[in-house]
């Protein structure tokens, strides 16, 4: 028996030893078009590999799934993220949990990851072949199972060969990206970091919290990536050219909160000026800009100046700062594809395609995406041995 699995990344990767080690007899080859396997993992994590999360902060998988998660989850039945971390610390590659609940290698290093993968195909006999580009089953008539973990494929080139077998598209786009702000005031404060940020898209329910990142190119962060990965499609039809709403204290507090605190504080000490007191744990060179964009040529009065006009000008930039967003960041930095083969194309228990017998379809070549995180390996992980576990049931 022979098995193809046509992709040499994470999922394919994870799928070939798998296969192995449940059926040993199973002959298996990776077919990777480019010179180097593994190479998105490499650079993942800034080269520390995310490789899943704990998941103990997530409350329903559309948090963290906005394409996918009903499949996720019927899937997390067969291998989920505690099968995850246990499969790596079996198989010598140790992890830890951050405080943030990102799980990495302990080396803090993706080669962990990557040692481990080649170290396991070389032991279980898995052929790798390198610049072999497959869009035809035509040339693996010789395989029982053909597996496709081809990953993202941001233009669609790489997925038009799978529709001429039927499956249906959903059109890519680009997910988890920062975001251009053309606007020297804000990006005069670029290495700044706000931990605890809340960001949106006005006259939409798209919204995301986590720390923010202002950059040289307009705001990055966890929760600009998240916002862009909920927002791919929208943000995609707007050409990203929209509106982004800021709420630099975290969506936490009321407006009536936040006008108590500044109250008080013009009353505790009326004579000082307004940029002498950073509220909110806010730093120094922001608040100096927020006074500025709320109150202009008055942000340099005392506190026993303030009218309630101001007051209620410095509420609403603190908690609903408006930019106009030009564009994505000027940088190709997204990982992850919105889009690929619809889920309705698979079946969702063994993800057999549905037109093509002993096609085989993980990873981030399906429908399914993840916010930063962790998640988008453990989507990889997990339907990468579905396939595996289907392929020796089949």
């Amino acid at each position: 028996m022979k098995t193809a699995v046509i992709g040499g990344g994470a999922a394919g990767f994870f799928l070939a030893v798998n296969l192995k080690e449940m059926m040993p007899e199973m002959q298996v080859t990776i077919f990777e078009r480019s010179q180097r396997v593994l190479a998105k993992v490499e650079v993942s994590g800034g080269g520390r590999c995310n490789c899943t999360n704990s998941f103990r902060q997530v409350r329903d998988l559309q948090q963290v799934y906005p394409r996918g998660y009903r499949l996720m989850k019927r899937l997390f039945n067969v291998f989920n993220y505690d099968d995850a971390y246990s499969w790596f610390e079996r198989h010598g590659v140790p992890l830890v949990v951050q405080d943030d609940e990102c799980v990495f290698p302990e080396a803090q290093d993706s080669h962990a990851v990557i040692d481990c993968f080649l170290s396991l195909a070389r032991r279980y006999g898995i052929e790798i072949r390198t610049h072999e580009k497959i869009q035809s089953l035509d040339s693996l008539r010789d395989y029982d199972f053909v597996a496709v973990t081809t990953g993202g494929s941001p233009r669609g080139e790489g997925l038009q060969w799978l529709a001429a077998l039927g499956h249906e598209i959903e059109p890519p786009v680009p997910s988890l990206f920062s975001l251009a702000i053309d606007d020297p005031q804000l990006t005069a404060l670029q290495g700044l970091v706000v931990n605890d940020a809340a960001v949106l898209l006005p006259g939409t329910k798209l919204r995301a919290e986590g720390p923010l990142l202002i950059t040289h190119w307009g705001v990055s962060g966890p929760a600009i990536l998240r916002l862009s990965s909920y927002a791919a499609r929208h943000l995609a039809d707007a050409d990203y050219r929209t509106s982004l709403s800021i709420n630099w204290l975290g969506a936490a507090l009321t407006a009536d909160h936040v006008s108590d605190v500044l109250y008080e504080q013009q009353v505790r000490q009326p004579q000082k000026q307004l940029h002498t007191y950073c509220p909110f744990g806010l730093q120094q060179r922001l608040w100096a800009c927020l006074l500025d964009r709320s109150l202009g040529s008055r942000a340099h009065i005392r506190w026993a100046e303030i009218n309630k006009k101001d007051m209620n000008r410095l509420v609403n930039v603190l908690q609903n700062d408006t930019y106009d967003v030009s564009g994505r960041a000027p940088f190709h930095d997204e990982f992850v594809t919105c889009g690929g083969i619809s889920l309705k194309a698979v079946n969702p228990s063994t993800l057999e395609s549905r037109h093509v017998p002993h096609l085989y379809l993980a990873g981030e070549v399906l429908d399914i995406d993840g916010v930063t995180g962790g998640f988008n390996f453990q989507a990889a992980w997990t339907t990468a041995y579905v396939v595996a576990k289907s392929i020796v049931n089949n």
